[in-house]
């Protein structure tokens, strides 16, 4: 599932550059709005069953959430997946965000180096991903997350020096590579963590907390380069980068094993 995401991520900006070559951007931006449309009505094809009682159904559900939050939140380890998203988000947002403002503002670079720039940061994701699976044969899932959570800050370090584009391409790899080594083995992670019974509200606590730390770090990303420039947003990303993986380590001990957390209630 990481090399599908990751290649899709590779894809689309390298798909997005060769159209823009054949067409404008305006109609680019028309056949995005159209592919979304279709996949809203393939999204209205499908038949739930129907509930006589939709907001006891919904009540069932919020309360089922929000304790399958509480209990990801007891155990060690997926404080510490927690925090390692924090620092996921902070690096990656500034991938997201700013690649364009680097490449076209900072560095004067047309769309296509942009697209190449973004392909960069895939490329790194999936040799992480295809490189993990005989690594955590051997090393911990802990290990390698926290390995991959260090390479993000120190690429984030190097990019607080402004290099050029070769330079930009080099660090957005090894940002990539880092993303991809804390992603991966996330699955696994919350597999360990939990039984049959409560696995489906820990994926879903991990999907709401995960994304939380995205609505925090996106607007910060883009309101620091916009108010501040390149530079200040590096650091201070840098920061929450590093704040984020010395309570990843605090929270989750080197000895830690937890055993699977008891279902939560209904």
């Amino acid at each position: 599932s990481r090399l599908a995401y990751d290649l899709e991520s590779m894809a689309s900006p390298l798909l997005a550059a060769m159209l823009l070559v054949f067409i404008s951007f305006n109609v680019l931006f028309a056949l995005n709005a159209v592919a979304f449309l279709i996949s809203a009505a393939l999204l209205l094809s499908i038949i739930l069953p129907p509930s006589n009682d939709r907001s006891s159904v919904n009540d069932a559900l919020l309360e089922r959430f929000s304790s399958g939050i509480r209990a990801y939140l007891q155990v060690p380890r997926l404080r510490g997946l927690l925090a390692l998203s924090m620092a996921v988000a902070a690096a990656g947002s500034m991938v997201i965000v700013n690649t364009v403002v680097y490449v076209q503002q900072f560095l004067n670079l047309d769309q296509s180096s942009t697209a190449l720039a973004m392909a960069a940061f895939g490329l790194g994701s999936m040799c992480a991903a295809m490189g993990l699976p005989r690594l955590l044969t051997h090393i911990s899932d802990r290990t390698v997350m926290m390995s991959g959570a260090s390479v993000m800050a120190i690429s984030l370090a190097a990019g607080t020096m402004m290099p050029g584009f070769v330079g930009l391409l080099l660090i957005w790899s090894l940002l990539g590579f880092g993303f991809g080594a804390v992603h991966t083995p996330t699955g696994r992670l919350l597999r360990a963590s939990s039984q049959e019974g409560n696995r489906t509200a820990y994926f879903a606590a991990q999907f709401a907390l995960s994304h939380a730390c995205w609505l925090l770090t996106y607007p910060l990303a883009g309101w620091l380069s916009s108010t501040y420039g390149l530079r200040s947003a590096f650091v201070t990303l840098l920061f929450i980068t590093v704040i984020s993986i010395f309570l990843a380590l605090v929270v989750w001990p080197q000895s830690n094993r937890d055993a699977p957390r008891s279902e939560p209630k209904n």
